[in-house]
């Protein structure tokens, strides 16, 4: 069992952190996220942060370990991670990632290539005039493929993208199998519900961020010394909460619902995503093509089965 590791991965929404911490304390795991934002101290609302409660004991590794202040790249995100495999194995426990960021877990699993691209300030201060629509469509005609699996809305990632399109001709690609001098085995297990049954835990759980006080934590956000800009930038469970606080959307209750609205829709889309980079249609696959490392469940019995004989 030394060199294996279990990954736990879907779309938002799909109960993906209570089925890992059913595995963890069933097989004597412990949980490393690989969620790009609950990497964040001060944002454990938006993100819908595992809370100690449901961690029932369970040790979780890369939950707030950076400023928002500052970005989190996808290398730092590998080499923490790695160190926290190590520590698990030499501690005699199962090692079992548990996320949603596709590029987070494809940088520890698939063989992803990682290039060191400094950042081009000249590039980046032309596009950071540029609305997200306006570089989505740069990107669109630089990198089609990436421009599939995306957050379109997201100006900092489709800079990045821009920029190492840019650099390098294309995204950095992936490719099948073990990662590159990877000692670790995976077993990559994908949550895979119904359209219907994920839109309704999605409605479900947005309802939930407002009524535990999303709006007061964005508030916070801000007093701690980010900018509405950097706010944005993390996501649209903040961004229209500051467009509300900042009166750039309707006031009152009527502002409220149209806010929901909008996070409802803008996580919608962010599953439709997901999918497309981890899903039997796509998959962690260069050209298209389904990958067959990932199998797909629906309940927490199929994943036990699939563990016991993987260990």
């Amino acid at each position: 069992m030394e060199n294996k590791v279990i990954v736990i991965l879907g779309p938002t929404a799909s109960g993906k952190s209570e089925m890992a911490v059913k595995l963890a304390k069933k097989f004597n795991g412990e949980i490393i996220s690989a969620d790009s934002r609950q990497v964040y101290r001060g944002m454990d609302i938006g993100t819908g942060k595992i809370t100690q409660k449901e961690m029932r004991g369970i040790p979780h590794h890369l939950l707030d370990v950076a400023s928002p202040k500052k970005v989190f790249t996808v290398i730092d995100f590998k080499k923490r991670a790695e160190k926290a495999i190590k520590d698990i194995i030499k501690r005699g426990k199962i090692s079992i990632i548990c996320g949603g960021t596709g590029f987070y877990i494809q940088a520890i699993t698939g063989g992803i290539s990682i290039p060191e691209v400094k950042p081009n300030w000249k590039l980046r201060k032309q596009l950071e005039k540029k609305t997200a629509e306006q570089l989505f469509k740069m990107l669109k005609k630089l990198d089609p493929k990436r421009s599939k699996t995306i957050d379109a809305k997201n100006p900092r990632r489709l800079i990045r993208a821009i920029e190492l399109a840019q650099s390098l001709g294309h995204f950095p690609r992936t490719t099948l199998g073990k990662s590159k001098g990877s000692p670790w085995k995976f077993l990559q297990i994908g949550i895979n519900l119904p359209k219907k049954e994920l839109e309704k835990k999605i409605e479900k759980k947005v309802k939930k961020m407002i009524k535990s006080g999303l709006i007061e934590e964005t508030k916070n956000l801000k007093k701690s010394g980010l900018t509405w800009k950097r706010i944005y930038e993390l996501g649209f469970e903040y961004k229209y909460p500051a467009m509300f606080l900042r009166g750039k959307i309707s006031p009152g209750e009527r502002g409220k619902k149209e806010m929901l609205e909008k996070i409802i829709l803008g996580n919608y889309q962010y599953a439709k995503r997901q999918m497309t980079w981890f899903s039997a249609k796509g998959g962690f696959a260069s050209g298209g093509k389904k990958d067959p490392k990932t199998k797909w469940i629906e309940n927490y019995g199929e994943a036990q089965k699939l563990v016991r004989k993987f260990l």
